[in-house]
């Protein structure tokens, strides 16, 4: 397995694409700490996943726009498990609006959970995977962070703050052994575009070259990938997973 004696920390991990990135790091040996916002019913799905199929797993809740909360976090983790190997910042919020409409604390609360999340979580296993001399950062922006999308300024910006996160902070810690790279998913099966009309569903596909959305499981394995000392020379990378849509 590629992850034996890994301890990975998925932020976001109850549902949708994080849960299937928990189960994937899981099924390839990492110890992994489920985290999540306020969901613990689902959180707990996942960790049922993951122990269905032999591997080990806790859930953690935590507000990642929270310092202080994620600081305690990080270190409950490292207790448990003695490591942080690996963090994927997959915790993120939408909150839809026009420009003109948007209120105030909509634009916040994007800004803070999607890119100052990231900040805290990263910071926080900073310090412990230094002095390992070694460590996998991934963080999940999405195709919205390059291209834009109209009623999504927030998450846009959130996102596009991501990428930029992603390439200054794989500067400063390469020296150290430690890897930072993103993943940018396209258009997933998820909660998030299940509630979206078939008229909407229909437009978005014809934007997709492989004619189809994406599983979250899909997304995963690319995490996998970057977590694993398969990716061990590749760092300050963005990977699509949208099947081309960008393209």
């Amino acid at each position: 397995m590629l992850l034996t004696d890994k301890t990975a920390v998925v932020t976001g991990g109850s549902r949708g694409i994080g849960r299937a990135i928990a189960v994937s790091l899981a099924a390839e040996g990492a110890k992994v700490a489920v985290i999540y916002a306020g969901n613990a019913a689902a959180a707990e799905e996942t960790l049922s996943l993951i122990k269905e199929q032999g591997g080990e797993a806790v859930a953690m809740q935590c507000d990642v726009a929270d310092d202080a909360a994620v600081s305690d976090m990080i270190n409950a983790v490292k207790e448990q498990f003695g490591s942080v190997d690996i963090l994927v910042n997959n915790a993120g919020i939408t909150r839809d609006g026009l420009l003109m409409r948007m209120k105030e604390g909509d634009w916040q609360a994007v800004l803070d959970t999607n890119l100052t999340g990231v900040f805290h979580c990263t910071k926080a296993v900073t310090k412990l995977m230094m002095k390992q001399r070694s460590g996998a950062i991934i963080n999940i922006t999405s195709v919205v962070g390059q291209t834009g999308n109209a009623g999504q300024a927030n998450y846009a910006a959130a996102k596009a703050g991501m990428i930029g996160f992603t390439k200054s902070v794989a500067k400063e810690l390469a020296s150290r052994g430690i890897r930072v790279n993103a993943v940018a998913p396209g258009c997933i099966d998820t909660d998030m575009t299940a509630v979206l009309s078939d008229a909407v569903k229909e437009d978005m596909l014809k934007s997709i070259p492989l004619g189809r959305v994406a599983q979250p499981e899909e997304v995963a394995k690319a995490v996998v990938f970057l977590a694993s000392d398969n990716a061990s020379y590749i760092t300050g990378q963005v990977l699509n997973v949208d099947g081309g849509m960008v393209m």
